[in-house]
């Protein structure tokens, strides 16, 4: 495949657009925020922190990811977003909890002054939240034209050059694809018709895609993981990605499960349990919004261990997920693991993981990097699906047919590769074999 043509420089600035303005969201702001003034560091994120090899070992060529593809600086980030509640972005992330009054205080102005926009919500998909701050409309297809009405108004009044949207609302019940997702057509009559497996997660996508934005998808929502907006963003020339951002548990799952299969060792069961008490723990206390985020959950360990390639280390994993609600742990959640594997001859090991992890703050600089490599690859002219952002997606999304990759460090060559890429340098297959010729 040929490397994309010119990338267009980020000139002007970067609208980011949040559905959902709740704990990642304005994490994420804050952060962007504290990072600016040069009151903290932007751990977490491969955009600004993490270097790229170019060349062989001894070139000595490793620079910064963003002094490598041209990014947008942090300093051009403008944001704006919706939410079922009306609280500005400084009451939300008070409410939130997962800053510290003396962190929030720094960029309490700065917060303050991003208030969202009404969001399209029905309960029938988030059962355990009530919305009140809520658009109205005759038909889903209204919304959505209302929700396209907002991003054009804030092009205009925040004047910016270029727009990311990226998911950060909640995790919606359970839907599987239906005849209405398979084409743009016929999404549009679902929509018009108030059809139940239209969600409102799809509404965004919609709107976004053919008003030209990039979408990433970070809740486990079938949202962009359809026909009809997968041949959308191709009409439209428009980048998506997604789905269920890879934070805690999954990311240690992704870590160990290849460590597994590398040195050959058999797995006979994985059992895992989250005890978390922010809002995303409340609204997967009811069991629709569960099972979409135990299929996001699950899919990893198959794909990773490739049981029909391993029959006898991989074909008979007991492999069971729980996500318990139990408010005061607020947005610290705590992942347990116990991983029963095997070795030489068939004798019995054990690992237990306990991961006090925080959610939001894991996931706030995945949205950073999310929000500013889209932008790169929008300005590359890569359309559709971008499979090399997979390293940020617990079910990362790929062409149809084609099973996805969950190794995190094969996501992540992935993902350098396909810098080096877009910039005309030769890609690093770790062969090394001219060091000793």
């Amino acid at each position: 495949m040929e490397k994309p043509g010119k990338i267009a420089p980020p000139k002007g600035k970067l609208g980011v657009l949040l559905p959902g303005m709740g704990a990642v969201s304005t994490t994420f702001m804050a952060g962007v925020e504290l990072v600016r003034k040069a009151k903290a560091q932007p751990v977490g994120s491969l955009t600004q922190l993490s270097t790229i090899r170019l060349g062989k070992r001894t070139d000595g060529r490793s620079p910064l990811i963003k002094k490598f593809v041209p990014l947008s600086d942090l300093k051009d980030l403008v944001f704006g977003g919706w939410d079922i509640f009306k609280d500005n972005a400084y009451q939300a992330a008070s409410k939130a909890g997962v800053l510290s009054e003396n962190d929030l205080e720094k960029v309490k102005p700065f917060l303050s002054g991003i208030s969202p926009m009404k969001a399209a919500f029905d309960r029938e998909y988030v059962r355990r939240l009530d919305g009140t701050y809520v658009k109205k409309g005759k038909s889903k297809y209204d919304l959505a034209l209302q929700i396209k009405d907002d991003i054009e108004n804030f092009r205009k009044t925040k004047r910016v050059s270029r727009l990311v949207t990226c998911w950060c609302g909640s995790t919606e019940v359970f839907i599987k694809p239906e005849e209405v997702h398979s084409t743009p057509e016929k999404f549009v009559e679902a929509m018009k018709a108030n059809h139940p497996a239209i969600a409102p997660s799809m509404l965004y996508a919609w709107a976004s895609v053919t008003s030209g934005v990039p979408f990433a998808n970070g809740a486990p929502n079938l949202t962009v993981d359809i026909p009809a907006i997968q041949q959308l963003a191709l009409e439209h020339n428009v980048a998506i990605c997604g789905k269920d951002f890879k934070t805690g548990q999954t990311m240690m799952k992704t870590v160990l499960a290849p460590a597994f299969k590398a040195r050959m060792l058999g797995l006979q069961g994985w059992y895992s349990t989250n005890i978390l008490g922010n809002r995303d723990g409340e609204v997967l206390d009811d069991p629709g919004s569960f099972k979409t985020k135990e299929e996001s959950k699950l899919g990893a360990l198959e794909y990773i261990l490739q049981p029909q390639l391993y029959p006898v280390l991989y074909s008979n994993v007991f492999h069971k997920v729980r996500i318990n609600y139990y408010p005061p742990r607020g947005d610290n959640k705590e992942g347990w693991d116990n991983i029963d594997i095997f070795g030489w001859l068939g004798y019995p090991m054990q690992i237990k993981v306990d991961f006090l992890c925080r959610d939001s703050i894991l996931a706030a600089p995945i949205v950073l990097d999310l929000v500013l490599f889209l932008d790169l690859a929008q300005r590359a002219g890569m359309r559709g699906i971008q499979e090399w952002l997979s390293f940020y997606f617990k079910s990362p999304m790929t062409a149809p047919g084609l099973y996805p990759e969950h190794d995190l460090f094969i996501q992540l060559m992935k993902l350098k590769n396909t810098l080096r890429w877009m910039m005309g340098e030769g890609l690093i297959t770790h062969l090394g074999q001219e060091y000793y010729d």
